[in-house]
């Protein structure tokens, strides 16, 4: 595990994008609850929805569209936990 271990997930409140940060934020503390010490929803304006892990920028809708949670889940996983199996997640 690396010293990363704090996932940011800011959603536009204009958008009320709130019910899908908050999803995707059960998904990740589920699939990582040993290896995060925090995740963060930080509302935000303008159409916004990144997940970030540390300062990493690991998923941004205006690049990359919404995410799908494997998508999301793998690009954690990467960081926080290299090596992790995602189970059925990953087939």
């Amino acid at each position: 595990m690396t010293d990363v271990q704090r996932v940011e997930i800011e959603y536009c409140t204009q958008c009320r994008w709130l019910p899908r940060a908050a999803w995707l934020a059960q998904e990740l503390l589920t699939t990582f609850e040993g290896e995060l010490a925090e995740l963060a929803l930080r509302p935000g304006t303008g159409g916004v929805f990144v997940v970030r892990v540390g300062d990493e920028v690991v998923w941004d809708r205006r690049e990359q569209g919404f995410p799908e949670p494997t998508a999301v889940k793998k690009a954690v996983r990467d960081r926080v936990a290299p090596g992790k199996t995602l189970g059925h997640s990953e087939r």
